[in-house]
């Protein structure tokens, strides 16, 4: 296969993944882990990364402070409508994004879902 194909194929999954929606973890749900992770990962836009098998996380960089901030509002509207809430971490020109289900303490399908979204902001 060739590599404009491979990234074909990756932005088509990604887009699955934006136009997912968030939904309550059930009870009992376990994190994802291993291989689960790994190919979900592989759907999001660059950038993220998996950290201890536990969150997402991904660092945003901008001209400005005011660039940065609106960004950060950007993503809290999406959250909320959502109902999945990143760690988020501002500071001049640079956002860092964490995402994990604290519920389960781990990572959910959601947070991949949330990723793809604020990924499209």
């Amino acid at each position: 296969m060739t590599e404009a194909f491979m990234e074909g194929e990756k932005e088509k999954q990604s887009v699955t993944l934006e136009k997912g929606k968030c939904v309550p973890c059930q009870a009992g749900a376990r994190p994802l882990d291993g291989r689960a992770v790994e190919k979900l990962l592989g759907r999001l836009a660059e950038g993220w990364k998996v950290v201890e098998q536990h969150h997402l996380e991904k660092q945003y960089k901008f001209k400005n402070f005011r660039l940065a901030l609106d960004f950060v509002n950007k993503i809290g509207e999406l959250a909320e409508a959502e109902g999945h809430h990143p760690d988020i971490y501002l500071a001049w020109g640079r956002v860092k994004v964490k995402l994990w289900t604290h519920k389960i303490n781990g990572l959910h399908t959601n947070d991949f879902v949330l990723a793809a979204k604020i990924d499209k902001l």
